[in-house]
């Protein structure tokens, strides 16, 4: 585990920076640039639209100042409709990963809904349609040479264990192992990564406060609201065990990036370094789990 910490990657929500309407105040892109390079991290996702560049060599250009590598990013798409076909939206972001150098694209089962507190049920049609959208894309991505993975996350189609279960089954999709959206939707995100490690491709490393993610499974608050109130910790402050995930991903030969993504709701513009405290946290508590090693 020599390498974990050159492949420690960032993510602009956790500096409050999301793609959901009237998510909360947001930084812009060079702050968050500049404190990511500060803190010595290797490469970012690319955060939502407008958030960098459009322009893919800009893009590139951009992270490339700071010393920052591109990892590719977060696509929420629809996939499960038989009237809708989500390959040329996919086509078009996989211009900008290969243009900027990115090499993970990491999709979401949107809803066609904005927002993560609500989602429908799906019939047999519509599982039918994901599942095979998604080894479509998969292929279409990896003939650009960029990995595909699909993102269990709260309030998308894929989100609790028996979603989780038929992806497995039913497409070759990698997974990306989001260990918060996994709590919180249901799934025991150590078990997954110390059974199925052979199908991770990407990481996203949170730690929860679990006492809230039950409030979100019950629907006691929605998970917005729960965002809002800290359900997400800086790693080793909250539930999850995070040593034995990322010790079994590396026993199985994982290679990809471990992204540093607690998603975090601003009220207002923060005074002094902000997010980035808890940023550094994780990066030194994930940095002690690779020494421990």
């Amino acid at each position: 585990m020599t390498d974990v910490s050159a492949r420690i990657a960032a993510a602009p929500i956790s500096w409050g920076v999301c793609e959901v309407p009237d998510w909360g105040w947001q930084y812009d892109a060079d702050t968050v640039l500049n404190q990511m390079r500060e803190l010595g991290l290797a490469a970012t996702e690319f955060g939502p639209d407008g958030f960098l560049p459009e322009d893919p060599a800009e893009k590139a250009k951009k992270l490339a100042e700071r010393g920052l590598r591109a990892v590719g990013g977060f696509v929420p798409v629809v996939l499960h409709d038989p009237a809708h076909d989500p390959a040329p939206e996919i086509g078009r972001a996989l211009e900008g990963f290969v243009a900027a150098g990115a090499g993970t694209l990491v999709l979401a089962a949107a809803t066609g809904q904005d927002g993560y507190d609500g989602r429908p049920v799906l019939d047999e049609i519509g599982w039918s349609t994901l599942l095979a959208n998604l080894d479509r894309l998969a292929a279409i991505a990896e003939t650009q040479g960029v990995r595909s993975t699909l993102h269990p996350h709260v309030g998308t189609m894929v989100e609790n264990a028996d979603d989780v279960s038929r992806v497995l089954e039913g497409s070759s999709i990698g997974l990306t192992l989001d260990t918060g959206h996994l709590l919180i939707g249901g799934v025991d995100p150590v078990a997954l990564a110390l059974q199925h490690a052979d199908r991770i491709r990407h990481t996203h490393l949170k730690d929860v406060d679990a006492a809230w993610a039950a409030t979100v499974q019950t629907g006691e608050v929605s998970y917005t609201d729960a965002v809002r109130h800290g359900m997400y910790r800086p790693l080793g402050r909250g539930d999850i065990d995070l040593a034995t995930i990322v010790t079994a991903l590396e026993k199985e030969g994982y290679d990809g990036w471990y992204v540093l993504e607690q998603d975090t709701i601003l009220q207002a513009r923060p005074n002094g370094d902000g997010p980035a405290v808890d940023v550094r946290t994780s990066i030194d508590h994930l940095r002690s789990i690779a020494e421990a090693a």
